[in-house]
């Protein structure tokens, strides 16, 4: 299972909205990054067969099996500061991630 915020359901939303994406958001982990995986944050048109599909708020979260394993347990949520704003994963299988964020070893 992962979770995304309210917060951040409300930015995918928007994004979608000025995007004009029909579909859903596609999250998943990639080889690469600084620490050695990277998340991957992308819209796309709809799910595929072997996808774990998830509804939050009307907002479809979809994710592939071998991306699971590294996502399990995770929470999507967006942050605003002064300094900086955007989604932050929170992950309890990163044993390590980079300074932005967005990258991580598990």
């Amino acid at each position: 299972m992962i979770d995304v915020t309210p917060k951040a359901v409300e930015k995918i939303r928007a994004a979608f909205a000025k995007q004009g994406v029909d579909g859903g958001l596609r999250l998943g982990v990639l080889g690469g990054g600084c620490s050695g995986l990277s998340y991957q944050f992308k819209f796309d048109t709809r799910p595929r067969s072997n996808d774990h599909v998830f509804d939050f708020q009307g907002v479809k979260v979809w994710v592939d099996p071998k991306s699971m394993k590294f996502l399990q347990g995770m929470t999507l949520d967006y942050k605003e500061s002064i300094m900086q704003s955007g989604f932050e994963f929170v992950n309890p299988n990163a044993q390590k991630s980079c300074g932005c964020g967005t990258s991580f070893s598990a």
